[in-house]
């Protein structure tokens, strides 16, 4: 196991800060003893239950090469499919020859043509009578398999030939019911346009360069079913029969839910065809956001776009209302703010250091998702508002340039800024109609309050 780099380490490796949530966690003389560095090595029992309780708090992550190698002949694929001939071909193409493929067509306008490319490559092909969406196609392909483990893949993926291997590591942990390896954009034999280069840096599908557990209010909070591998007897039903946005987001919920892992692995590649002709790719980013209703109705608890806690809405409040006393009020709450913290961790060597560094990053979380909000998630009432508050406008403009920066310096796109700042916009103004269009038709507004509560 290593240490993520979220986690800070002080106390001379005697306290660990970080974890999904934020935490410090305190280790005995004998158990700080035991790592080297910021690697645990598991020999025995006891170093296997502190590994287990890192790992289950989002503050280690296993190293994926040390883990015992899985059989790949006991994968099966899944690949929903409808009218992509080509895709498919070339997705059967990547996956070679030797595995067990289920191609599950989805009430296409050629199924002649789809069975054929399946059976050309050696795989099963189950034709639906009618359309039922990826999640009722995937589930379709679910009930057909034999094997302990399967692939869902969509059709438009290339697979690179150590995917699997590399995530059936994993299962070594018999709590693991889900896995999921970084998506990357696919070039095209053309290279990609502007709209293409932000995907390649900030696409929605790629979750970054760090492996990470994914479950409600972590920092990987969840993952894209465009390729997952999965425990076959912990996945029940499967996906929501029905849903046919953000199924992949409601199977991760609900397996965090009966306490199961779900892990994000980069060390597993697969590529992604995005879609960079901007209609096209405006319109899959609205199609994300619609799916905030059907989530809010499943998960009530988790789906608010905000997690604050009351010192932290409160002081991003003093600051936004942008008056004499905006900064004074904002670091009086965070001066009790550390004044409490430091009275819970008296343990730690330097309890008002601690308490000041995580109230800092408190503080700096509460903005960037304030920002978020503003700019996303309420676009269209934050709009309506600048029309009248020049005190708005301000936020706004100050929003927008701060996350542009952070967000191109983060992602390293080979783009230029504006042409950066402008894509970044628009997916955020795409994404926040898609929510809102779901809200008002669910005639609900649970995906788009904030949750602001004492206990985490």
């Amino acid at each position: 196991m290593r240490l993520n780099r979220r986690v800070r380490v002080k106390d001379g490796g005697r306290a660990l800060i970080g974890g999904a949530p934020t935490r410090v966690l305190y280790l005995k003389p004998a158990a700080a003893a035991l790592f080297e560095g910021r690697t645990l090595r598991i020999r025995d029992r006891q170093t296997a239950v502190l590994a287990d309780r890192l790992v289950e708090s989002g503050i280690a992550d296993p190293v994926v090469s040390s883990l015992p190698a899985g059989d790949i002949g006991q994968v099966t694929y899944v690949i929903p499919v409808r009218d992509r001939p080509a895709a498919l071909e070339r997705l059967l193409d990547s996956l070679g020859a030797g595995r067990a493929v289920i191609v599950v067509d989805d009430c296409s306008d050629d199924v002649p043509g789809q069975r054929a490319i399946a059976e050309r490559h050696g795989a099963r092909f189950v034709a639906l009578p009618e359309n039922l969406g990826p999640a009722g196609a995937r589930n379709a392909g679910l009930r057909a398999v034999t094997t302990p483990f399967v692939a869902f893949v969509d059709s438009d993926v290339v697979a690179h030939p150590d995917a699997v291997d590399t995530l059936l590591r994993h299962f070594a942990d018999p709590k693991v019911a889900l896995a999921a390896p970084r998506v990357l954009g696919l070039p095209g034999e053309q290279g990609l346009n502007w709209i293409g280069r932000y995907e390649d840096a900030r696409s929605s599908l790629d979750l970054g360069e760090e492996p990470a557990i994914v479950r409600q209010r972590a920092p990987v909070s969840w993952v894209s079913s465009t390729f997952l591998l999965a425990r076959v007897d912990l996945l029940g039903d499967g996906f929501a029969d029905g849903m046919r946005v953000g199924e992949d987001v409601d199977l991760v919920w609900t397996l965090a839910d009966r306490g199961l892992r779900v892990r994000y692995e980069p060390a597993a590649t697969v590529w992604h065809e995005h879609r960079t002709s901007v209609g096209s790719w405006l319109k899959r980013k609205a199609f994300y956001g619609t799916g905030a209703h059907p989530l809010a109705e499943r998960h009530p608890h988790d789906i608010a776009p905000a997690v604050l806690a009351p010192w932290s809405a409160a002081a991003v409040a003093a600051l936004l209302a942008q008056r004499r006393w905006s900064v004074p009020v904002a670091l009086g709450i965070c001066a009790v703010t550390v004044w409490q913290l430091a009275g819970k961790l008296r343990a730690s060597e330097h309890p008002v250091r601690v308490a000041a560094g995580l109230t800092a990053n408190g503080l700096a979380a509460s903005l960037v998702q304030a920002m978020a909000l503003l700019l996303r998630h309420w676009w269209p009432a934050v709009a309506i508002g600048c029309l009248f508050s020049p005190r708005l406008r301000r936020a706004v403009l100050v929003a927008h340039l701060v996350d542009v920066a952070i967000e191109r310096r983060r992602t390293k796109a080979q783009l230029d800024p504006v042409r950066f700042a402008v894509a970044r916009r628009l997916d955020d103004l795409a994404y926040g109609a898609g929510v809102w269009m779901s809200a008002l038709r669910g005639r609900s507004w649970g995906a788009l309050l904030p949750d602001i509560r004492r206990r985490r």
